[in-house]
Protein backbone atom coordinates (compact mmCIF):
# COMPACT_ATOMS: atom_id res chain seq x y z
CA UNK A 1 0.00 0.00 0.00
CA UNK A 2 1.33 3.42 -0.89
CA UNK A 3 1.63 5.86 1.97
CA UNK A 4 2.18 9.56 1.94
CA UNK A 5 3.55 11.88 4.57
CA UNK A 6 0.96 14.03 6.34
CA UNK A 7 0.84 17.56 4.99
CA UNK A 8 3.14 20.00 6.74
CA UNK A 9 1.58 22.95 8.49
CA UNK A 10 2.16 25.93 6.26
CA UNK A 11 1.57 29.62 6.49
CA UNK A 12 -1.60 30.60 4.62
CA UNK A 13 -1.32 32.17 1.20
CA UNK A 14 -1.21 35.96 1.16
CA UNK A 15 -4.53 37.72 1.60
CA UNK A 16 -5.12 41.43 1.81
CA UNK A 17 -7.64 43.50 3.70
CA UNK A 18 -9.02 46.72 2.32
CA UNK A 19 -6.18 49.26 1.82
CA UNK A 20 -8.30 51.89 3.59
CA UNK A 21 -8.39 49.66 6.66
CA UNK A 22 -4.63 49.53 7.18
CA UNK A 23 -4.13 53.14 8.41
CA UNK A 24 -7.14 52.86 10.72
CA UNK A 25 -5.95 49.62 12.31
CA UNK A 26 -2.39 50.89 12.70
CA UNK A 27 -3.64 54.15 14.22
CA UNK A 28 -5.78 52.24 16.73
CA UNK A 29 -2.81 49.98 17.51
CA UNK A 30 -0.59 52.99 18.12
CA UNK A 31 -3.21 54.31 20.53
CA UNK A 32 -3.13 51.03 22.46
CA UNK A 33 0.67 51.14 22.45
CA UNK A 34 0.63 54.70 23.85
CA UNK A 35 -1.73 53.53 26.61
CA UNK A 36 0.57 50.61 27.48
CA UNK A 37 3.57 52.95 27.58
CA UNK A 38 1.71 55.35 29.88
CA UNK A 39 0.76 52.48 32.21
CA UNK A 40 4.38 51.31 32.19
CA UNK A 41 5.47 54.76 33.37
CA UNK A 42 2.74 55.11 36.00
CA UNK A 43 2.40 51.64 37.54
CA UNK A 44 4.85 49.65 39.62
CA UNK A 45 5.58 48.95 43.25
CA UNK A 46 3.70 52.19 43.78
CA UNK A 47 1.38 54.11 41.50
CA UNK A 48 2.58 57.49 40.29
CA UNK A 49 -0.11 60.03 39.26
CA UNK A 50 -0.28 60.77 35.55
CA UNK A 51 0.33 64.46 36.23
CA UNK A 52 3.61 63.64 37.95
CA UNK A 53 4.58 61.40 35.03
CA UNK A 54 3.92 64.20 32.54
CA UNK A 55 5.77 66.69 34.74
CA UNK A 56 8.77 64.37 34.96
CA UNK A 57 8.84 63.94 31.18
CA UNK A 58 8.55 67.68 30.53
CA UNK A 59 11.06 68.62 33.22
CA UNK A 60 8.66 70.56 35.42
CA UNK A 61 8.76 67.93 38.21
CA UNK A 62 11.92 66.92 40.07
CA UNK A 63 12.81 64.61 42.93
CA UNK A 64 10.86 61.76 44.48
CA UNK A 65 8.43 60.12 42.08
CA UNK A 66 9.70 62.20 39.16
CA UNK A 67 13.18 60.69 39.57
CA UNK A 68 11.65 57.20 39.63
CA UNK A 69 9.94 57.94 36.30
CA UNK A 70 12.97 59.39 34.53
CA UNK A 71 15.64 57.20 36.12
CA UNK A 72 13.94 53.80 36.16
CA UNK A 73 10.67 53.61 34.28
CA UNK A 74 11.56 55.59 31.16
CA UNK A 75 14.59 53.37 30.33
CA UNK A 76 12.53 50.27 31.17
CA UNK A 77 9.71 51.35 28.87
CA UNK A 78 12.01 52.29 25.99
CA UNK A 79 13.80 48.95 26.26
CA UNK A 80 10.42 47.20 26.32
CA UNK A 81 9.41 49.02 23.14
CA UNK A 82 12.62 48.02 21.34
CA UNK A 83 12.65 44.41 22.52
CA UNK A 84 8.95 43.91 21.79
CA UNK A 85 9.32 45.35 18.28
CA UNK A 86 12.31 43.12 17.55
CA UNK A 87 10.57 39.96 18.75
CA UNK A 88 7.27 40.73 17.01
CA UNK A 89 8.88 41.30 13.61
CA UNK A 90 11.30 38.38 14.08
CA UNK A 91 8.37 36.04 14.68
CA UNK A 92 6.53 37.19 11.55
CA UNK A 93 9.63 36.80 9.37
CA UNK A 94 10.45 33.39 10.88
CA UNK A 95 6.94 32.15 10.08
CA UNK A 96 7.16 33.54 6.55
CA UNK A 97 10.61 32.14 5.78
CA UNK A 98 9.80 28.66 7.07
CA UNK A 99 6.10 28.61 5.98
CA UNK A 100 5.37 27.34 9.47
CA UNK A 101 2.76 29.10 11.66
CA UNK A 102 4.45 27.74 14.80
CA UNK A 103 7.86 29.21 14.00
CA UNK A 104 9.34 31.86 16.30
CA UNK A 105 12.72 32.63 17.85
CA UNK A 106 11.72 30.31 20.72
CA UNK A 107 10.44 27.32 18.75
CA UNK A 108 13.38 27.49 16.32
CA UNK A 109 15.89 27.31 19.19
CA UNK A 110 17.31 30.78 18.51
CA UNK A 111 16.55 32.13 22.00
CA UNK A 112 17.95 28.96 23.59
CA UNK A 113 21.12 29.26 21.50
CA UNK A 114 21.64 32.86 22.53
CA UNK A 115 20.94 32.00 26.17
CA UNK A 116 23.39 29.08 26.21
CA UNK A 117 26.13 31.18 24.58
CA UNK A 118 25.71 33.93 27.18
CA UNK A 119 25.74 31.51 30.12
CA UNK A 120 28.78 29.72 28.67
CA UNK A 121 30.53 33.10 28.37
CA UNK A 122 29.64 34.00 31.96
CA UNK A 123 30.98 30.62 33.11
CA UNK A 124 34.19 30.82 31.05
CA UNK A 125 35.09 34.50 31.04
CA UNK A 126 33.39 35.62 34.29
CA UNK A 127 31.32 38.32 32.63
CA UNK A 128 29.32 40.52 34.99
CA UNK A 129 27.50 43.14 32.88
CA UNK A 130 24.68 42.67 30.34
CA UNK A 131 26.51 44.95 27.91
CA UNK A 132 29.24 42.28 27.72
CA UNK A 133 26.75 39.61 26.65
CA UNK A 134 25.89 41.12 23.27
CA UNK A 135 28.36 39.38 20.97
CA UNK A 136 27.86 36.00 22.59
CA UNK A 137 24.09 36.33 22.23
CA UNK A 138 24.44 37.05 18.51
CA UNK A 139 26.86 34.15 18.01
CA UNK A 140 24.63 31.69 19.88
CA UNK A 141 21.52 32.82 18.00
CA UNK A 142 23.26 32.45 14.63
CA UNK A 143 24.65 28.97 15.38
CA UNK A 144 21.26 27.77 16.63
CA UNK A 145 19.51 29.10 13.51
CA UNK A 146 22.02 27.39 11.19
CA UNK A 147 21.72 24.13 13.13
CA UNK A 148 17.91 24.15 13.06
CA UNK A 149 17.95 24.90 9.34
CA UNK A 150 20.42 22.08 8.64
CA UNK A 151 18.27 19.63 10.63
CA UNK A 152 15.21 20.58 8.58
CA UNK A 153 16.64 19.83 5.14
CA UNK A 154 14.86 17.05 3.31
CA UNK A 155 15.92 16.21 -0.22
CA UNK A 156 17.38 19.67 -0.65
CA UNK A 157 14.15 21.41 0.41
CA UNK A 158 13.08 22.98 3.69
CA UNK A 159 10.64 20.75 5.60
CA UNK A 160 8.49 22.87 7.96
CA UNK A 161 7.65 19.88 10.17
CA UNK A 162 11.29 18.91 10.58
CA UNK A 163 12.16 22.52 11.27
CA UNK A 164 9.64 22.73 14.12
CA UNK A 165 10.75 19.38 15.56
CA UNK A 166 14.43 20.20 15.12
CA UNK A 167 13.99 23.56 16.82
CA UNK A 168 12.19 21.92 19.72
CA UNK A 169 14.90 19.29 20.15
CA UNK A 170 17.58 21.96 19.91
CA UNK A 171 15.84 24.04 22.55
CA UNK A 172 15.64 21.09 24.94
CA UNK A 173 19.31 20.20 24.45
CA UNK A 174 20.59 23.75 24.82
CA UNK A 175 18.39 24.41 27.84
CA UNK A 176 19.79 21.27 29.49
CA UNK A 177 23.36 22.37 28.79
CA UNK A 178 22.57 25.82 30.16
CA UNK A 179 21.19 24.33 33.37
CA UNK A 180 24.26 22.12 33.72
CA UNK A 181 26.61 25.11 33.50
CA UNK A 182 24.59 27.02 36.07
CA UNK A 183 24.58 24.09 38.49
CA UNK A 184 28.34 23.67 38.06
CA UNK A 185 29.07 27.21 39.24
CA UNK A 186 27.26 29.19 41.94
CA UNK A 187 28.74 32.40 40.56
CA UNK A 188 27.31 31.65 37.10
CA UNK A 189 23.96 30.76 38.66
CA UNK A 190 23.83 34.03 40.60
CA UNK A 191 24.86 36.08 37.59
CA UNK A 192 22.68 34.44 34.94
CA UNK A 193 19.45 33.37 36.61
CA UNK A 194 17.86 36.83 36.63
CA UNK A 195 18.87 37.46 33.02
CA UNK A 196 17.63 34.04 31.87
CA UNK A 197 14.19 34.70 33.35
CA UNK A 198 13.77 37.45 30.75
CA UNK A 199 13.33 40.92 32.19
CA UNK A 200 13.46 44.61 31.32
CA UNK A 201 13.65 45.65 34.97
CA UNK A 202 16.81 47.38 36.12
CA UNK A 203 18.11 47.81 32.57
CA UNK A 204 19.63 51.15 31.61
CA UNK A 205 19.79 52.68 28.16
CA UNK A 206 23.52 51.94 27.98
CA UNK A 207 22.51 48.29 27.60
CA UNK A 208 20.24 49.06 24.64
CA UNK A 209 22.37 51.55 22.72
CA UNK A 210 25.06 49.08 21.51
CA UNK A 211 22.47 46.76 19.93
CA UNK A 212 20.41 49.47 18.22
CA UNK A 213 22.44 49.34 14.96
CA UNK A 214 21.93 45.57 14.73
CA UNK A 215 18.24 45.91 15.57
CA UNK A 216 17.86 48.55 12.88
CA UNK A 217 19.65 46.35 10.31
CA UNK A 218 17.36 43.47 11.24
CA UNK A 219 14.27 45.61 10.74
CA UNK A 220 15.54 46.92 7.39
CA UNK A 221 16.27 43.37 6.23
CA UNK A 222 12.86 42.15 7.40
CA UNK A 223 10.93 44.84 5.55
CA UNK A 224 13.13 44.38 2.46
CA UNK A 225 12.15 40.70 2.10
CA UNK A 226 8.46 41.24 2.93
CA UNK A 227 7.20 41.12 -0.71
CA UNK A 228 9.21 37.96 -1.38
CA UNK A 229 7.77 36.30 1.73
CA UNK A 230 4.34 36.61 0.11
CA UNK A 231 5.62 34.58 -2.83
CA UNK A 232 7.23 31.98 -0.53
CA UNK A 233 3.84 31.35 1.06
CA UNK A 234 2.70 29.96 -2.32
CA UNK A 235 5.43 27.31 -2.28
CA UNK A 236 9.03 27.20 -3.45
CA UNK A 237 8.27 26.16 -7.02
CA UNK A 238 5.67 28.88 -7.50
CA UNK A 239 7.96 31.47 -5.95
CA UNK A 240 10.80 30.45 -8.27
CA UNK A 241 8.50 30.65 -11.28
CA UNK A 242 7.70 34.22 -10.23
CA UNK A 243 11.41 35.05 -10.26
CA UNK A 244 11.97 35.00 -6.50
CA UNK A 245 15.47 33.77 -5.48
CA UNK A 246 14.18 31.42 -2.79
CA UNK A 247 17.52 30.44 -1.27
CA UNK A 248 18.71 34.04 -1.07
CA UNK A 249 15.47 35.24 0.50
CA UNK A 250 15.67 32.51 3.14
CA UNK A 251 19.24 33.49 3.99
CA UNK A 252 18.38 37.20 4.20
CA UNK A 253 15.23 36.52 6.18
CA UNK A 254 17.09 34.19 8.52
CA UNK A 255 19.79 36.81 9.03
CA UNK A 256 17.13 39.39 9.89
CA UNK A 257 15.61 37.01 12.46
CA UNK A 258 19.04 36.35 14.03
CA UNK A 259 19.80 40.08 14.27
CA UNK A 260 16.41 40.89 15.78
CA UNK A 261 16.23 37.95 18.18
CA UNK A 262 19.90 38.29 19.14
CA UNK A 263 19.41 41.98 19.91
CA UNK A 264 16.36 41.27 22.05
CA UNK A 265 17.99 38.43 23.98
CA UNK A 266 21.19 40.40 24.53
CA UNK A 267 19.23 43.20 26.21
CA UNK A 268 16.38 41.46 28.02
CA UNK A 269 17.20 37.76 28.10
CA UNK A 270 15.17 35.03 26.36
CA UNK A 271 11.62 36.43 26.55
CA UNK A 272 9.26 33.76 25.23
CA UNK A 273 6.17 33.76 22.99
CA UNK A 274 6.08 37.43 21.92
CA UNK A 275 7.38 36.44 18.49
CA UNK A 276 4.86 33.61 18.24
CA UNK A 277 1.81 35.53 19.41
CA UNK A 278 2.21 38.88 17.63
CA UNK A 279 1.73 37.61 14.03
CA UNK A 280 -1.29 35.51 15.02
CA UNK A 281 -2.92 38.52 16.66
CA UNK A 282 -2.24 40.79 13.68
CA UNK A 283 -3.31 38.45 10.83
CA UNK A 284 -7.06 38.55 11.57
CA UNK A 285 -6.91 42.36 11.40
CA UNK A 286 -4.50 43.00 8.53
CA UNK A 287 -4.38 39.73 6.59
CA UNK A 288 -1.37 37.65 5.57
CA UNK A 289 0.31 40.17 3.27
CA UNK A 290 3.70 40.69 4.90
CA UNK A 291 3.82 44.29 3.71
CA UNK A 292 0.99 44.97 6.18
CA UNK A 293 1.77 42.18 8.64
CA UNK A 294 5.26 43.42 9.55
CA UNK A 295 4.16 46.99 10.48
CA UNK A 296 1.39 45.45 12.55
CA UNK A 297 3.84 43.19 14.37
CA UNK A 298 6.16 46.14 14.89
CA UNK A 299 3.40 47.60 17.07
CA UNK A 300 1.84 44.42 18.46
CA UNK A 301 5.15 43.12 19.83
CA UNK A 302 5.74 46.13 22.14
CA UNK A 303 2.07 46.13 23.17
CA UNK A 304 2.32 42.50 24.29
CA UNK A 305 5.63 42.97 26.07
CA UNK A 306 4.68 46.16 27.91
CA UNK A 307 1.30 44.71 28.90
CA UNK A 308 3.01 41.58 30.27
CA UNK A 309 5.58 43.71 32.09
CA UNK A 310 2.88 45.86 33.72
CA UNK A 311 0.92 42.74 34.69
CA UNK A 312 4.05 41.28 36.28
CA UNK A 313 4.43 44.39 38.43
CA UNK A 314 0.83 44.24 39.68
CA UNK A 315 0.23 40.56 40.46
CA UNK A 316 2.92 40.36 43.18
CA UNK A 317 2.94 43.95 44.43
CA UNK A 318 5.17 45.37 45.94
CA UNK A 319 7.42 42.68 44.42
CA UNK A 320 7.12 41.76 40.75
CA UNK A 321 7.39 38.89 38.28
CA UNK A 322 9.87 39.08 35.42
CA UNK A 323 8.24 39.68 32.05
CA UNK A 324 9.65 36.40 30.72
CA UNK A 325 7.78 34.47 33.39
CA UNK A 326 4.51 36.24 32.58
CA UNK A 327 4.82 35.69 28.82
CA UNK A 328 5.72 32.02 29.33
CA UNK A 329 2.71 31.52 31.62
CA UNK A 330 0.34 33.16 29.13
CA UNK A 331 2.02 31.87 25.99
CA UNK A 332 2.06 28.14 26.76
CA UNK A 333 -1.73 27.77 26.28
CA UNK A 334 -1.46 29.79 23.07
CA UNK A 335 1.18 27.42 21.70
CA UNK A 336 -1.05 24.43 22.52
CA UNK A 337 -4.01 26.02 20.72
CA UNK A 338 -1.93 26.89 17.66
CA UNK A 339 -0.38 23.41 17.52
CA UNK A 340 -3.84 21.83 17.66
CA UNK A 341 -5.08 24.17 14.93
CA UNK A 342 -2.07 23.36 12.72
CA UNK A 343 -2.63 19.63 13.25
CA UNK A 344 -6.23 19.97 12.05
Amino acid sequence: MLTTDPPAPAAPAPTRRSPARLPLVLAAALGVLALCAALSLALGSRTIPLGTVIGALTGSEHGGDADVVTGLRVPRTLIGLAVGAALGVAGAVAQGVTRNPLASPVTLGINAGAGFAVVAAIYTFELTRPIEYIWFAFAGAALAAVTAYAMSRRGGDLDPVRLALGGTVLTVVLTSWTSALMLASHRTLDEARFWLAGSVAGRQLETLLPVLPFLALGLIGAFAVAPALNALALGDETAQSLGVPVARIRVLGGLAVVLLAGSAVAVAGPVAFIGLAAPHLVRPLLGNDHRALLPGCLIAGPVLLLAADVLGRLVARPSELEVGIVTAFLGAPLLAVLARKAAR
